[in-house]
């Protein structure tokens, strides 16, 4: 009889853009998932250009890109990302998740169990994040 897989409670967030803050409407872009447990903090987010000029006009895709490279490497504990992602991975997933006013914005934070986080991740991102192309590059941490 073999032993089953435990499972791990998990913290998501849906990351999106708003394009005009005011107006509150916006376009998911990426999800970020933490399981403290396991230290586990892994996030896969759109960073084509192209892709994100299409789906949310108005907005400076190469600097979106850029500032979503950018929470990939915070996520990823790079630390040229500067000293944020030299913070252990609850702190960065606080950080990421945090409420701001900008055009880069985070959901609520969501709940979840799972046997494996990054199996989580990528249902997560199948499910929330429509902005995708087959040949569009998307990237994780």
């Amino acid at each position: 009889m073999s032993t089953p897989t435990p499972s791990v409670d998990y913290d998501f967030a849906v990351l999106r853009v708003v394009p005009r803050v005011h107006l509150g409407a916006f376009v998911n872009v990426g999800v970020v998932v933490h399981a403290r447990t396991l230290e586990f903090l892994a996030l896969r987010v759109v960073t084509d250009e192209r892709l994100l000029a299409r789906h949310v006009p108005g907005v400076d895709a190469d600097l979106l890109a850029r500032y979503l490279r950018s929470c990939e490497a915070i996520c990823a504990g790079d630390a040229t990302a500067g000293p944020m992602a030299l913070a252990p991975p609850s702190e960065r997933f606080h950080w990421l998740t945090a409420p701001r006013s900008d055009v880069l914005q985070s959901s609520p934070v969501h709940e979840g169990i799972a046997e494996n986080p990054r199996d989580a991740l990528d249902r997560l991102f199948e499910e929330y994040v429509t902005l995708r192309h087959p040949d569009a590059p998307e990237s994780r941490c």
